[in-house]
């Protein structure tokens, strides 16, 4: 009899690191505070495990990871278009996000799980000009802090 309590109970420590993790939403919006093109936020900083809701809140987009902009053993993904997608973040790291029919618009966002690693971090050349530029000032926000 006393095992079935013992089980619950471990059971319940196995499953409260999952309840734990959070779930950030992201807007995808032709239009938005900083411009056309635009993920709301553009930028995060959360926990491994935590999970981001792409929403699709105006019609033409997507998110999908940068193959060049991913930490090592990350799982790369690409939503659907006009679909919601909830992806998951467990390796820590920094992952770059694109929205691929309007990533030469800079439509693109940065991601970074966990604690920086310390060392100044740089964004993959082959970029579209204005994703690129956009990606440095998500870059230089995460790096300060914001």
């Amino acid at each position: 009899m006393l095992l079935r309590p013992f089980a619950l109970l471990l059971s319940s420590a196995l499953l409260a690191p999952q309840a734990l993790a959070e779930v950030h939403e992201v807007k995808m919006l032709n239009r938005g505070a900083d411009g056309a093109m635009v993920y709301e936020p553009d930028h995060l900083r959360i926990a491994p495990g935590d999970s981001v809701r792409f929403l699709p809140t105006q019609n033409g987009h997507n998110a999908a990871s940068i193959a060049t902009l991913l930490p090592t053993g990350a799982e790369p993904f690409k939503s659907k278009l006009n679909q919601p997608v909830e992806q998951t973040f467990r390796v820590p790291g920094l992952y770059g996000i694109q929205c691929i029919p309007h990533l030469a618009m800079g439509m693109v966002m940065l991601i970074q799980v966990g604690e920086p690693t310390g060392h100044t971090q740089s964004l993959p050349d082959n970029l579209p000009a204005r994703a690129k530029a956009r990606l440095q000032v998500q870059l230089e926000k995460l790096e300060a802090g914001q």
